[in-house]
């Protein structure tokens, strides 16, 4: 099988050895060339063609993300990795680049003990990442195609499914841009609050809370230690913290937590999932979007097994079929959804099942 074919971006030459070393190690990928600016950049894609590209957001000159403007117009389908610092600035750029085009994104380790940590953490993400953009020695997607994807039972109630009173979505890869089109078209005056957990670093996650907020559907906010949950409300998960859900005596509020991380990541879904069905029981509406792995599939097992409704994003639509696809996988789907079928979806089926609850 040929090997994956990177050409490596970035200004700083320490960046530039040390991603190629890393890469280099792989047996299935071989850096083919590397450009310290934008300019060489694109000359070097055109001379080179590689299979994927990792980009470094902040250079001098033309920076990442005219970089990848311009490589679109060429190259509208190959693979681009952003390669962010984890700074305000770095955050804000990174999700320019999303919205321009970009694949996906690596923050550059930052605060790591020693060159060996910080090896270790560019293997663990930015290879995994690489071999599933380029989908080399992996195995195939899981297929939903008609009739053959594996849609959950319905729910074994006579009074039928219970009627939510919260929405938990969860998403990784191509989540920004995902989160960005369910929002975009989301109905106003929505009338239950929104628990999201979004797979990115701390900043990240505060400035992509920021601009969901400005698309006007819902007020959005990053979740803090005791907020209280408003109906109609969106709060996404700190990046670096897991964002859980607790009962008062009059409400509900939010609990982060820095305990180990689950599926690898933190914040994860599966932690935020369960805690719901601790407070809510089975009145809640799982939707797992885009995104590597399979976070989120064991607390939607949970969610169905209290009689509530799990919607997965269809793999024509996501970035990556990891995670929806493990929830299809498990049987634990009510319905698999396009992306931009997902809002009306949505609320449909909370008005729906909110409409027989009251009439019932």
């Amino acid at each position: 099988m040929p090997k994956i074919r990177v050409l490596v971006v970035d200004d700083a030459v320490m960046m530039r050895r040390l991603i190629s070393e890393v890469l280099s190690r792989d047996p299935d990928i071989e850096v083919i060339g590397v450009a310290a600016d934008g300019r060489f950049a694109l000359q070097k894609v055109a001379q080179l063609n590689p299979d994927i590209v990792t980009l470094d957001v902040e250079m001098p000159g033309l920076d990442g993300v005219e970089t990848l403007r311009e490589l679109r117009k060429t190259h509208p389908r190959l693979p681009v990795i952003m390669f962010s610092s984890v700074t305000l600035r770095g955050a804000a750029a990174t999700l320019d680049a999303l919205t321009a085009g970009a694949t996906d994104y690596v923050a550059k380790p930052a605060g790591v003990a020693s060159v060996t940590e910080c090896i270790e953490r560019l293997e663990n993400e930015l290879v995994a990442k690489i071999k599933v953009h380029c989908r080399h020695g992996l195995p195939g997607p899981v297929m939903a195609l008609a009739g053959t994807a594996r849609v959950a039972a319905p729910v074994s109630s006579a009074a039928g499914p219970m009627a939510a009173e919260v929405v938990c979505i969860a998403t990784s890869t191509g989540g920004p841009n995902a989160l960005a089109e369910l929002f975009g078209n989301f109905p106003a005056r929505f009338p239950l609050p929104l628990l999201i957990v979004q797979h990115m670093p701390p900043l990240f996650t505060a400035m992509l809370a920021e601009r969901l907020g400005k698309l006007g559907s819902v007020p959005f906010h990053e979740g803090a230690e005791g907020q209280i949950v408003v109906p109609g409300h969106a709060y996404i998960a700190p990046g670096g913290k897991h964002m859980e859900v607790r009962r008062t005596a009059s409400q509900v509020i939010l609990h982060l937590q820095e305990e180990l991380p689950e599926n690898s990541c933190r914040p994860a879904a599966d932690v935020l999932f369960r805690s719901a069905v601790s407070v809510y029981g089975g009145k809640i509406l799982g939707v797992v979007l885009t995104g590597m792995g399979q976070d989120g599939m064991r607390g939607c097992q949970l969610i169905r097994e209290h009689g509530g409704q799990v919607l997965a994003q269809d793999e024509a639509s996501s970035v990556v079929w990891g995670m929806p696809g493990s929830v299809v996988q498990a049987g634990c789907a009510d319905k698999i959804v396009p992306l931009g079928q997902m809002s009306g979806e949505i609320a449909r089926r909370v008005r729906l099942v909110r409409s027989m609850a009251l009439q019932s």
